[in-house]
């Protein structure tokens, strides 16, 4: 079963993720924000990262950039799922490496779709 972490701080949207995952069969582990998403991906592995931009403590590209310096977590696919839906936004966080770039509000099948694909 492929595992996937959501690092998001609105505590509704990251139950809602999680339980959408659950039902297509992945094991979905989830923190409320970036520094615990951060030890979380270093402690499991998780074969996908979906992760809010604006959160407390670290946001998502702090998280980002963190994940992408340390060897165990640097190739794990990142997506950003984000309010933040301006063109330089999204080319700011294509370039600090994240595999894509999902704005709010986003479809559960668009969500699932890159979910696939990356994991596939």
């Amino acid at each position: 079963m492929k595992k996937v972490l959501v690092i998001e701080d609105e505590e509704f949207v990251r139950d809602n993720l999680v339980e959408l995952l659950e039902l297509e069969n992945y094991e979905a582990i989830s923190a409320p924000d970036g520094l615990a998403g951060i030890q979380l991906a270093q402690h499991h592995l998780p074969d996908l990262i979906l992760c809010d931009m604006m959160m407390p403590l670290l946001d998502g590209h702090q998280v980002l950039q963190a994940l992408k310096q340390a060897t165990t977590t640097a190739t794990i696919p990142f997506v950003f799922l984000t309010a933040k839906s301006h063109k330089t936004d999204t080319e700011l966080g294509l370039a600090l490496g994240a595999n894509d770039y999902l704005t709010k509000p986003y479809t559960a099948a668009d969500l699932l779709n890159v979910v696939s694909r990356l994991l596939n």
